[in-house]
């Protein structure tokens, strides 16, 4: 592909129309050519790619223009044409990376002394400011204190945390944000569109998240994906030019995780290293996978409509509680810190999920042996773990068999609800409810008033029914009533205490442990009691 048909110079905003994203910088610099309040300098800061150089040129062309000071330049004059090609004689860029020295700065600066040969003002562009010396800064601040009329500066800059307060308090400054990957997405669409390019929406979701918030970036990784794919934009070989992770594997791992199946994880990561996958992206891949399952439990409208893997999402959201989305996080995010230390990648990578498999709640889809509840003080000066006996319960009433009669008499609910296999709304419709009465395959249960949001939810109901129909072998009629739950403890009344005397159990394994108490006899070491948290393993 040649230089001139390049997308990331093809595509490049000419105006401020054009610009994707960074609107609140645009609309400040429209209003401030509108009513011609300009400054004199001003500091454009972001990660690469976000345009800060593009903007830098379209506000030099709106000072420029011949139609007058604008902000929307005609882009048919000569000043306008001469600035998108690179001749416009009084438009100076420099990239301070390479000119760092106070003697470049120096005969840069001399010619702002002097009127614009052309246009109406002289505009230097100065990119990767933070990278002057010191001298080059203090020569560049004399003439920022005074400068001539017909001068204008637009620094721009990754690092504004290196340029002298002095210099910032001179500047107009703008934070240029990184571009969310929807946007970036959008863009991509309507550029393949104009080329008349085919594609695979998810390969355009691949490139968008593997661009990082730079549309820059996002075009030159499209060039090269449309050299990848031979004229296509096909996501298999989109994803295996990015060494981008296939996301069913993932989703597959966490399908062992939840059923409990070590050698299901171990085999995949076979499978994954067959493929020479890269473990280290792959745990940051299942980083981004449990953020966005997360969402889907808090916010599953962001998941958009037409996400291709939004029903796996918004399945795996329903299989996992909020809690184990949360650890399950922080385990892959510390598996990725750690790879490097591993004896090797594929080591790091299973340790990773063995680790996640270890620390799942009991029951979670598979028939684990009873465990004991294991503290942590993660965040306290000691980090420490005690393992505590198992918390005492009264016993409980056999659950009546399923093929037999069963009546309210004979029904311990709280031990039925262990043995249904419930998620989401319709698991915490159960948990909040007592039972009434069970004759005649009419189950009725009562719930709270405060918990009436979970009987008007049909699709609860529902599923608890089918639960219930499947569970006894029989058609089985559940009728949800508002009333009372106080006689009766509630299944979640019960779990919540039951957490209280884990966590009192926990804490005082914490106190009581002689690793910890000489720490914090010899060290000064003290124990953050928030910090404390039961894990059931």
């Amino acid at each position: 592909m040649s230089a001139t048909s390049v997308l990331a110079r093809k595509w490049r905003p000419k105006n401020f129309a054009q610009l994707a994203g960074q609107e609140h910088v645009v609309q400040a610099l429209t209003n401030a050519l509108t009513q011609s309040r300009l400054h004199h300098a001003y500091l454009f800061t972001g990660t690469r790619g976000v345009g800060k150089t593009t903007i830098a040129r379209i506000f030099a062309k709106s000072l420029n223009c011949e139609s007058g000071i604008t902000a929307t330049p005609c882009g048919v004059c000569s000043a306008c044409t001469e600035i998108d090609s690179g001749r416009f004689i009084d438009l100076i860029e420099l990239d301070a990376a390479s000119n760092t020295q106070v003697d470049n700065m120096r005969e840069l600066l001399d010619g702002a002394l002097y009127a614009p040969t052309s246009g109406r003002f002289k505009v230097y562009i100065i990119d990767e400011v933070h990278m002057l010396s010191k001298s080059a800064f203090n020569a560049m601040l004399k003439t920022l204190e005074e400068p001539p009329a017909h001068v204008k500066f637009i620094l721009a800059t990754t690092d504004p945390q290196k340029i002298p307060v002095t210099v910032l308090s001179r500047c107009l400054q703008f934070n240029l944000k990184q571009l969310p990957p929807a946007l970036i997405h959008t863009h991509l669409q309507y550029v393949l569109g104009q080329e008349n390019i085919p594609y695979e929406m998810g390969a355009l979701n691949l490139v968008a998240r593997a661009a990082q918030g730079s549309m820059r970036d996002a075009l030159s990784l499209m060039d090269q994906a449309i050299a990848y794919s031979s004229g296509k934009v096909d996501e298999a070989l989109v994803r295996t030019m990015l060494g981008a992770i296939d996301q069913g594997y993932l989703f597959d791992l966490l399908q062992a995780l939840r059923a409990g199946d070590g050698a299901g994880l171990l085999r995949i990561a076979d499978q994954m290293t067959m493929r020479s996958v890269a473990f280290e992206a792959a745990l940051q891949d299942m980083a981004t996978l449990l953020h966005r399952i997360a969402l889907a439990q808090t916010i599953p409208n962001a998941i958009a409509e037409d996400e291709p893997e939004r029903a796996r999402l918004l399945e795996l959201a329903q299989q996992f509680s909020p809690e184990e989305i949360q650890l399950n996080y922080q385990i892959v995010i510390h598996g990725r810190k750690e790879i490097d230390l591993a004896p090797d990648e594929y080591a790091g990578f299973t340790m990773t999920l063995l680790r996640m498999l270890a620390f799942a709640p009991q029951g979670a889809g598979r028939a684990a042996e009873p465990r004991t509840p294991v503290a942590q003080a993660t965040s306290s000066p000691v980090y420490a773990a005690a393992r505590a006996e198992p918390v005492a319960s009264a016993p409980s009433a056999p659950v009546a068999p399923r093929t037999a009669p069963a009546q309210s008499g004979t029904l311990d609910w709280n031990a039925l609800l262990t043995q249904l296999n419930l998620q989401g709304m319709a698991r915490e419709l159960a948990k909040h409810s007592v039972l009434g009465s069970f004759a005649d395959g009419r189950l009725v249960l009562h719930l709270a008033p405060q918990q009436k949001h979970l009987q008007t939810n049909k699709m609860a109901v529902d599923k608890l029914q089918a639960a219930l129909t499947e569970y006894f072998a029989r058609p089985v009629k559940l009728s949800v009533e508002l009333g009372s739950t106080d006689a009766v403890a509630t299944p979640a009344a019960v779990e919540q205490e039951e957490k209280r005397t884990r966590q009192q159990q926990a804490e005082e394994a914490i106190k009581q442990d002689a690793f910890v108490r000489e720490a914090q006899a010899v060290l000064g070491a003290q124990i953050v009691e928030s910090s404390i948290k039961p894990i059931q393993q």
